[in-house]
């Protein structure tokens, strides 16, 4: 639902270049607030460049879209109209994410050339974004995107650098200097670039029926765009049949529809580093709701099988992939109020064939138990069987009673692949199903659309922990501020065997995260999804039931969400009310560190606070912590202390009015 609040348009210049007066070639557009100026040249090509409080934050950039037969439609084309607008406007989204209630505030210049294209500019107080427009009555073949987004000298990155344009994704954040990105090297958004004290992390949204962006080295101070062609052929790879595949690829990057809108390429910036955790710009820059009904929609908490392998101990059966160890998870969520149990991986007789069930496993008897418990049921589905026979395959299980699906192994960004999340997701409503992308891209914008897409991997989560050491610390303090920024993220917290480096070790089966119990714990408040894991066995959480319940009170969408304390890659302590309650995370890297919560955000009355925070020993065992209850109120403060490597998460309630 919007309710406009005001909408303010200026076309008098568009007015005058129609009839014919001398045509302007540079304009300038400032954000509502006046900080950030975003000077645009169209006289040759079209290049723009960004201030903030008049200190060079994006140098002169040049972008253009070259179309078969047509050339490149931003170079040297005459202008023909220019339109200014100015917009302030709230909007409720079906799904709390951030927040309740959004305000979108920008003003815009478009601009719209003799050859039936255009560009469109917006300007927010936390960031620009531009896109290219289409009014060409034929289809179109699209050879190019290109863009050269640079910097002043000496701006740093941190750099998801990939290594094949077949991915998921899952990529640790190299600092380096925007200069020391060689050509040849690339990496997938977003991405963060720091010029001086300005952050800026560059993404894209809106994205549909086209590839995904992808930043390319230069050896300068700056990037060039790049993206993946068009599939012309893909084959089943030996070895890996029902999930990898040799490519082809074709010679352009999309075939759409003359007349559209192209994605928004997205700058959130900001001098304060917890901005951009708040920022809202790739929701707002994508397509409104295309849902007439979002009712059923339901965020909620899910116990998970894969991380923990299935591994029950303490009951009396044979754990595995069988009906009675879901039913055993299905008690576990009923009896912590969690929503969702997934069927992950093995549920099938085999990966491609979606539809016949493993012979251990009885998916109709699990839907009956888990609505007698009021717990539903998600299932696993490979990308590529889901794809050959989608409408069946999703109606059919919307009949079987299930609530959504987790699609996996995509690993691709190319237009084709682009358009399978759309159809799936499109598909998916139908038949009420909400969906949760796994092996895949990061989000773009799809999930304001589609409302039941309700999170996304494309990050390195707690699922490497079974065979690497690169969730670190330092990773997951840094992921709010750069690929949180984009949306919703399955990273699957909850992990219960915690270590530090010296005593961490590789485990399958009985995988162990590195950082303390509180650092885990504290990811309920920071990290943002819709469907948020609690990934540790159900057996491990019952022999943890004060941590259990604790984590079982953090939900999963929010009314309102403030950061009061960051820095990138350091530390951060963030803020999220749902209702009358508020959540509170602190997360800091291998540094030790004392932070202060000011409680001005809670408003008036008495609450109580209950922590859980890390314990005296944790520095040397860092599954240490202690749970404590005191008396807060608004004007009131605390500190806290987070060990190497730890964290802190707080419950408030308010008790009296």
């Amino acid at each position: 639902m919007i309710h406009p609040h005001l909408v303010i348009t200026h076309s008098a210049l568009a007015l005058t270049l129609l009839a014919g007066a001398a045509q302007a070639e540079t304009f300038t557009l400032q954000s509502p607030d006046e900080r950030l100026s975003v000077n645009i040249d169209v006289a040759q090509k079209v290049t723009w460049s960004v201030n903030l409080d008049d200190a060079p934050a994006i140098a002169p950039s040049t972008i253009g879209l070259t179309v078969k037969g047509l050339g490149d439609i931003a170079s040297e084309a005459k202008l023909i109209s220019v339109d200014r607008n100015e917009v302030n406007t709230r909007h409720s989204p079906a799904v709390k994410h951030k927040s309740a209630d959004i305000t979108e505030h920008y003003r815009e210049l478009s601009l719209r050339f003799d050859n039936e294209f255009g560009v469109d500019f917006r300007v927010y107080d936390d960031g620009v974004a531009y896109r290219f427009v289409g009014e060409y009555s034929e289809p179109i073949t699209v050879q190019d995107e290109t863009m050269a987004l640079n910097f002043p000298a000496g701006a740093t990155t941190l750099f998801p650098e990939e290594e094949s344009l077949i991915s998921h994704y899952e990529r640790l954040y190299v600092p380096s200097k925007v200069a020391d990105i060689t050509p040849g090297r690339f990496a997938s958004l977003p991405a963060y670039i720091g010029v001086n004290d300005i952050n800026i992390v560059f993404t894209e949204a809106d994205l549909y029926d086209y590839p995904g962006m992808f930043l390319y080295g230069t050896g300068q101070d700056g990037f060039s765009a790049g993206f993946s062609n068009l599939v012309t052929e893909a084959t089943p790879m030996a070895g890996s049949e029902d999930r990898n595949q040799n490519l082809s690829f074709g010679d352009a990057i999309a075939q759409t529809q003359g007349d559209r809108h192209y994605p928004w390429r997205v700058a959130v910036i900001s001098d304060d580093d917890g901005a951009l955790v708040e920022s809202q710009l790739v929701w707002l820059l994508s397509r409104a709701n295309q849902l007439d009904d979002t009712s059923w929609i339901k965020p909620g908490r899910i116990a998970w099988d894969w991380y923990n392998a299935n591994n029950l101990f303490d009951v009396d059966f044979k754990s595995g992939i069988n009906t009675q160890t879901y039913k055993s998870y299905i008690d576990f969520a009923a009896d912590y109020g969690l929503e969702y149990v997934i069927l992950d991986e093995g549920w099938t007789k085999s990966t491609t064939n979606l539809l016949e069930m493993n012979p251990d496993i009885d998916v109709h008897e699990l839907v009956r138990y888990g609505q007698s418990k009021g717990v539903e049921i998600i299932l696993w589905a490979l990308w590529g069987p889901l794809d050959q026979d989608y409408q069946n395959i999703l109606k059919t299980y919307g009949e079987w009673g299930v609530a959504g699906i987790k699609t996996d192994f995509m690993q691709r960004s190319d237009q084709e692949m682009v358009n399978f999340y759309e159809k799936i997701a499109r598909e998916a409503a139908k038949h009420e199903l909400l969906v949760d992308f796994h092996g895949g891209f990061k989000p773009a914008g799809l999930r304001r659309a589609y409302p039941n897409v309700m999170s996304y991997e494309g990050v390195k989560g707690n699922e490497n922990n079974k065979w690497s050491a690169d969730v670190t610390p330092e990773h997951t303090v840094t992921l709010p501020f750069i690929r949180m920024v984009a949306g919703p993220m399955d990273f699957t917290p909850g992990a219960l065997r915690n270590a530090h480096i010296a005593n961490h070790h590789i485990s399958h089966y009985r995988p162990v995260s590195l950082g303390t119990r509180a650092h885990q714990v504290a990811m309920y408040a920071v990290y943002e999804s819709a469907l948020q894991m609690l990934c540790e066995s159900p057996s491990t959480y019952r022999r943890e039931p004060k941590v259990t319940e604790f984590i079982s009170q953090f939900p999963a969408d929010w009314d309102e969400t403030h950061v009061l304390d960051a820095q990138i890659a350091d530390y951060i302590l963030v803020a999220r009310r749902n209702g009358d309650n508020w959540y509170i995370g602190a997360m800091t890297d291998d540094t030790a560190r004392t932070l202060t919560i000011d409680f001005s955000f809670l408003g008036e009355g008495k609450f109580t606070l209950t922590a859980l925070r890390d314990g005296i020993n944790t520095e040397h065992f860092a599954e240490d912590y202690k749970i404590e209850t005191q008396a807060v109120q608004a004007s009131g403060k605390l500190t806290i202390n987070l060990a190497s490597s730890g964290g802190w998460a707080g419950v408030i309630k308010l008790t009296e009015q």
